[in-house]
């Protein structure tokens, strides 16, 4: 076994109650007055005959029991001590950053892009195929690959619309994410896009990160027509006073309808109005961040894959040790030595009185 394997055994070893171990003195006192002091098993008037057939001179045989007591005692006093071997590191070091991601839910995230050229027909024949989704389900497909590439970042989850909620905070728990992402839709918060709310609630969230790289990337399909106490401009004042650099994407295109049910039916419904694209770039511009078009599935895919490849930053997470208890085998060990020492003590190396 060489060095760094000696230390790698060795590394999480811990005793609880150290203080027992100073019983070692005392034990080693005992076994040395023990040899000292130890009185022949048979007392004879003349050794004459015995020193005719004496053998040269070895291992004193009879100390054997004595050697397993002491033995057994050392196992013992180390239980007492109740050593202790940690699973896990303290500190688990990665590289990430936190991320915020701000979902619009607005009612016109139901919407279905379409290009111009497209029929009636092929359009029915794109929703039941699947090829044709609404904004919020390809946002959605788009913001889970994300995520699954990035396992060392906190991400966290805002949805908005008239206001903003906090679906989940940042944290290296994805499957939680996930799930959160999962359970939101489109028209669940309301129909109006309120663009200030999310960015003051991801700065309310994000300004005290420890991560040095704070980033929000704001999704949405329609343009502010919310007035809140501040505006979106001065929220994104607010976010650069923070260092929170934000990207911006807007999603889909003016060519675009919504699938209503009536009684003639299954019927489209256009969309009129888009995001509003001068602002999002102006947001984006203010924080040191970049304006992304994203037209369809594909434009959405494109752009997270840009931002995929932002500045990675170290962080530190703290975990807990689990530790386990070796105490136990040490006191079976010591119990089977202590049986196994007078089962020989008084058989094969019984003495006479």
């Amino acid at each position: 076994m060489d060095i760094n394997s000696f230390y790698s055994f060795f590394k999480g070893f811990r005793f609880e109650s150290p203080w027992y171990l100073l019983l070692i003195i005392p034990l080693v006192f005992l076994i040395i007055l023990s040899i000292v002091r130890k009185k022949p098993a048979l007392t004879i008037p003349w050794m004459k005959p015995f020193l005719r057939n004496k053998k040269k001179k070895g291992f004193n045989r009879t100390y054997i029991p004595l050697v397993i007591y002491s033995l057994a005692s050392l196992l013992l006093i180390l239980a007492l001590s109740r050593p202790q071997k940690g699973i896990e590191e303290l500190i688990q070091r990665s590289k990430g950053i936190d991320i915020i991601l701000a979902l619009d839910l607005s009612g016109s995230m139901k919407a279905i892009d379409i290009s111009k050229n497209m029929s009636s027909q092929q359009v029915r024949n794109g929703l039941q195929t699947g090829k044709l989704k609404e904004r919020i389900s390809y946002a959605k497909d788009a913001i889970k690959r994300f995520i699954k590439k990035r396992p060392n970042d906190r991400i966290g989850l805002i949805v908005f619309a008239p206001k903003a909620y906090v679906a989940c905070p940042p944290t290296l728990d994805h499957s939680l994410l996930l799930s959160e992402l999962s359970s939101v839709n489109a028209g669940i918060v309301g129909d109006s896009t309120n663009i200030a709310a999310p960015i003051a609630t991801a700065v309310s969230r994000l300004k005290d990160a420890s991560s040095k790289r704070r980033v929000l990337v704001l999704f949405t399909d329609g343009s502010n027509n919310v007035n809140d106490r501040i505006n979106p401009m001065q929220a994104a004042k607010l976010a650069k006073m923070y260092h929170i650099i934000i990207y911006t994407v807007g999603i889909g295109t003016p060519n675009a309808f919504v699938l209503q049910n009536s009684i003639y039916g299954a019927q489209f419904i256009p969309i009129y109005g888009q995001f509003d694209k001068k602002l999002l770039v102006n947001i984006a511009k203010e924080t040191g961040g970049k304006y992304y078009k994203a037209a369809d599935a594909k434009g959405l895919k494109s752009v997270l894959n840009k931002i995929n490849k932002l500045e990675k930053t170290t962080m530190e997470q703290p975990k807990f040790i689990d530790y386990s208890e070796i105490a136990p085998i040490l006191l079976g060990i010591a119990l089977a030595l202590f049986i196994f020492g007078f089962v020989l003590e008084n058989t094969i190396f019984i003495r006479l009185p």
